[in-house]
């Protein structure tokens, strides 16, 4: 069976238009001659931390199955909205969600790993139906309840789904074109990277960039599922960036907000947390702030905060940074940031000196490896590890 895997993000849906649109776009590719058709799709944008502050005005720190469950609702949301747009206009279709899905995890609430994924729900699905749309993020444990795979993990879902069903492909979609060399939005010189390695973009995305989910890229290098990022305009798909094992390592500038400056008793002991983090696969840069240790997380933080809890480590006070990496080899560069207009400010400044003569066109930069990591502060003190 000849089935074609897609996956919509919460960018994709800002009003309930959204799915119209997203509807009429899969009617389309029918018609074009694709008959068999699997959607996954996020939670509407903002709706997940909506649904964690709700949850949390009843109980601060709410059971982890309570909060896995409450927050996989988004997504199930979604996918009710965009099975109800699609069967507004004829087709047979069908939605699923973490109990029908088939997609087995671990019980590490917050931000669980997939075991395994059974192919027969959405293979018999498809056999019923032209389209089955699949609420991302989330799967059961081995007891049944319902487990969430982390924050933007959507993407995950789409790549094991097209991974299990033979599928070579998966086309991820956002309210960007693909992976830029920055943020389009903060540096209007951005250009489109059209083809990018797997380890390069999952490097960008543990530093900050919001394109695609390193978890999905990790798995797709390891089943060989090439991710192909478009977006939707104007009803028509259009493509941007590829990315495989034979794709580029471009040099780019990322801009994380409020990424988490956690300070700790002493180096000995921050290095200690830092490798604890690393076991589950978190990021963690070990730097001087105030002259004091400390740990950067910039993404999983909730998921690093319910970690450190664990290790009996308090968690606050927690002061929030802006975090620039600069990924221009040999060096990668990171510069932390108090005030946010500062820190776009010199993201501005190192894409220029990246690229001095953009024109905010695609292209594609010769491939090059970093060699190891240093980090600058405000003062631009460099710090070697």
């Amino acid at each position: 069976m000849n089935v074609h895997i897609l996956k919509f993000g919460g960018s994709s849906f800002r009003q309930p238009g959204d799915y119209i649109a997203v509807a009429r776009h899969l009617a389309d590719r029918r018609e074009a001659g694709e008959s068999k058709i699997v959607v996954v799709v996020s939670a509407m944008a903002g709706m997940t931390d909506r649904l964690k502050n709700t949850l949390r005005d009843v109980d601060r720190n709410p059971l982890p199955s309570s909060l896995d469950a409450a927050l996989a609702t988004g997504e199930m949301f979604s996918a009710c909205m965009l099975e109800t747009a699609v069967s507004r206009l004829g087709i047979s279709v069908i939605s699923l969600n973490g109990y029908t899905l088939g997609i087995k995890t671990n019980s590490d609430f917050r931000r669980a790993s997939i075991d395994c994924v059974n192919p027969k729900p959405i293979l018999t699905a498809l056999k019923e139906h032209d389209v089955v749309i699949a609420a991302g993020g989330q799967g059961i444990d081995q007891s049944g309840k319902l487990t969430f795979l982390g924050r933007n993990s959507s993407d995950l879902s789409a790549v094991a789904i097209a991974s299990t069903l033979g599928e070579n492909t998966c086309e991820i979609y956002s309210d960007v074109r693909g992976v830029y060399t920055a943020d389009p939005n903060l540096v209007p010189e951005a250009q489109l990277i059209p083809k990018i390695a797997y380890r390069r973009i999952a490097e960008m995305s543990r530093y900050g960039a919001k394109v695609l989910h390193h978890g999905a890229v990790d798995y797709a290098e390891k089943n060989e599922v090439t991710i192909n990022c478009k977006s939707l305009t104007g009803g028509e798909a259009v493509a941007g960036t590829i990315v495989t094992a034979c794709g580029h390592n471009t040099s780019s500038v990322i801009v994380a907000r409020d990424a988490s400056i956690l300070p700790v008793a002493s180096a000995k002991k921050r290095d200690s947390l830092r490798e604890v983090l690393h076991q589950h696969n978190i990021s963690a840069i070990c730097l001087e702030d105030d002259h004091s240790p400390c740990l950067c997380i910039i993404t999983d933080i909730d998921y690093a905060m319910h970690v450190l809890a664990l290790e009996g480590t308090p968690t606050a006070p927690v002061r929030t940074r802006t975090v620039v990496t600069d990924f221009d080899d040999p060096v990668i560069g990171i510069y932390w940031y108090a005030d946010y207009e500062q820190a776009v400010g010199m993201a501005r400044d190192i894409h220029r000196r990246i690229y001095p003569d953009a024109m905010g066109e695609a292209s594609v930069i010769a491939d090059k490896a970093p060699e190891y990591l240093s980090l600058f502060g405000n003062s631009a003190r460099r710090i070697d590890q």
